[in-house]
């Protein structure tokens, strides 16, 4: 039976390195998939990994009607033998209903890539509607790691190289941007917390044992 797929993680941990070796044995076995993206770091229309892997994508823009562009690609006479969609924490809700009418109507698999969390540890509203549709929710298995050695768990957004908890949802960056922009850090839930990036913890600007816990 057709399924959606939600795989999910925190940055870092392998996931569109995962869409795209999806996208590989699928293509290896003679089908032909369609790939969706959003503000990917390779820029519109790209699905690149951060192992430098690139292919060409479909950007999902804010508009798009997703479930429309597969009816439509299929009417055309292009085949369509499952969907891959990746960064799909920032589709909108109604896309992410829209994709599992694509898995409902049209019975193809949809394997969907994305975080659950933003740098405040709130759901994106992506995430959150395709915890609530998905048939199944896989966390991915390569484990991101905080500075300190434990597992990391959420996403920090650094600014000047200063870890912040205020500012819009959604500001595309990467864990490997110059301290000077916009960046993010995997850490765990205890660092986080205390907001002590892997640069404080080297400066010894903080220490554990005096740093104010934040609330959330």
């Amino acid at each position: 039976m057709p399924e959606l797929v939600f795989f999910s993680g925190t940055m870092d941990c392998g996931k569109s390195t995962l869409a795209l070796q999806i996208g590989h044995n699928r293509s290896a076995r003679g089908l032909q998939g369609l790939i969706f993206t959003r503000d990917d770091r390779a820029g519109e229309g790209k699905l690149s990994s951060r192992l430098g892997l690139v292919t060409d994508a479909v950007e999902a823009g804010v508009d798009m009607d997703l479930y429309a562009y597969v009816v439509d690609e299929l009417s055309r006479g292009g085949r369509v033998d499952y969907v891959i969609v990746d960064e799909a924490q920032f589709l909108a809700p109604d896309q992410i209903d829209q994709l599992a009418r694509i898995v409902d109507d049209l019975e193809l698999d949809v394997f969907a890539f994305g975080i659950t969390t933003d740098f405040r540890t709130k759901l994106f509203p992506g995430s959150q509607r395709l915890i609530e549709l998905a048939d199944r929710i896989e966390t991915l298995q390569v484990e991101a790691m905080c500075w300190c050695g434990a597992r990391a768990t959420h996403n920090a957004r650094t600014v000047a190289g200063e870890m912040v908890v205020d500012g819009a949802q959604v500001v595309v960056g990467d864990v490997n941007r110059p301290a000077e922009e916009v960046g993010y850090e995997v850490l765990c839930r205890r660092h986080h917390r205390r907001r002590m990036t892997a640069a404080a913890a080297q400066a010894g600007a903080l220490s554990p044992d005096v740093l104010p816990v934040v609330a959330g």
